[in-house]
């Protein structure tokens, strides 16, 4: 697995000179390759699966830093809550009241990303700047203490067309920008994660701090049987 290596330390140094937080996609990889990875030095892990993170919990070293960057049904949260480290992919204020919940339940404060929807596809999921404005205007948010939105989340479009991605990756930065100032106890926005394999190069021109990589990474994802 050399290969993770040696993709690794081409990464982390335009990461490194950006300032940019590395989520490692590890949806459907073995053990081994995630071991690699956290031997290179990477400490946070994105999974889409409940079952699949809940087995690689127990098996993984304990100090590894799990987001849950799937769409998110509420009643698989219990299994997760005890650990996960954020869930990113936040799409409903139903969903963060869930959330609350079940961090109160184990005592602790989850971190969440609110997900927001940029890309053309209708198949993404998300929350429309009618629906980001709500959460945060929400009276009742002060009262989820045992969340924090830590930032917003976004997934662009898989096109080939640039201008089309730089310009929902730029959407997206103007939204952060227009509630960054916000802060309070459950209320701190400073994490923007947008930038996958393919378009991580652009996303971080346009303000990311935060990206999500994969196949870059770990090499073509295996078909999950």
């Amino acid at each position: 697995m050399a290969f993770i290596t040696d993709n690794y330390q081409r990464i982390s140094t335009r990461l490194k000179a950006a300032h940019v937080e590395l989520v490692a996609v590890s949806k459907i990889r073995t053990e081994a390759e995630i071991l690699q990875a956290y031997n290179e030095g990477i400490k946070d892990f994105g999974e889409n699966y409940v079952q699949e993170i809940v087995s690689k919990v127990e098996a993984l070293p304990k100090d590894i830093r799990w987001h849950f960057i799937g769409h998110l049904q509420s009643n698989k949260l219990k299994f997760i809550a005890p650990f996960i480290y954020m869930i990113q992919g936040v799409d409903s204020f139903k969903l963060l009241k869930e959330i609350n919940k079940e961090g109160e339940k184990n005592n602790r404060v989850i971190n969440c990303l609110l997900q927001i929807h940029i890309a053309g596809e209708e198949t993404k999921f998300g929350l429309d700047e009618d629906e980001l404005d709500d959460i945060i205007g929400n009276a009742e948010l002060k009262s989820l203490r045992n969340i924090k939105i830590c930032g917003l989340m976004g997934m662009a479009s898989f096109s080939d067309d640039e201008e089309t991605v730089i310009n929902e990756f730029s959407y997206l930065k103007s939204l952060f920008n227009s509630y960054s100032h916000l802060s309070t106890n459950n209320c701190q926005l400073t994490t923007l994660s947008m930038g996958m394999s393919g378009d991580y190069e652009l996303a971080i021109k346009e303000g990311s701090n935060m990206v999500r990589i994969g196949s870059l990474l770990f090499g073509n994802r295996p078909v999950k049987i």
